[in-house]
């Protein structure tokens, strides 16, 4: 796994979504389904940079919050940004992307996942500040069993 590097991992052809913070969160939702994709990296254009990701775990806690909410209706929802709802949802607890570059190697990229919890790390060039990739402990396991099977 030190041998390879994230960069390995990165298909020749896959389809990447990236939502800037002040996006409605019912058009982030729709985004995400129309094009197939389980998460996105949220860029913050007042901060010029990637602040975190949405999933749609996000999603089914946004309503979950909201539907046991007094304060707001579910139709206000609709209006709500995604900038509004990480404001309200992580209050204080805002933690930094956890990001790594393309250079980095796999076993890198695994200690990355377990360390911090997460399951999505987006795969970012440092030079550029493109998101290239996400990587999911999924994508690690199948290339390493094709690695392993060639």
């Amino acid at each position: 796994m030190k041998s390879h590097r994230c960069y390995d991992l990165i298909p020749t052809s896959s389809k990447l979504v990236v939502f800037d913070t002040s996006l409605q969160v019912k058009k982030a939702f729709f985004a995400l389904v129309t094009n197939g994709v389980r998460a996105a990296p949220l860029w913050d254009s007042k901060k010029q940079s990637f602040v975190g990701m949405l999933t749609i775990t996000d999603f089914i806690n946004i309503l979950h919050r909201y539907y046991k909410s007094a304060l707001v209706q579910i139709y206000e929802l609709e209006e709500h940004k995604i900038e509004t709802w990480r404001e309200v949802y992580l209050q204080d607890s805002f933690k930094p992307l956890v990001c790594i570059s393309p250079n980095a190697s796999l076993f890198d990229a695994v200690s990355s996942l377990i360390r911090n919890k997460i399951h999505r790390l987006p795969v970012i060039d440092p030079e550029s500040g493109n998101t290239l990739y996400i990587l999911t402990h999924k994508r690690i396991l199948k290339f390493l069993k094709l690695f392993e099977s060639s």
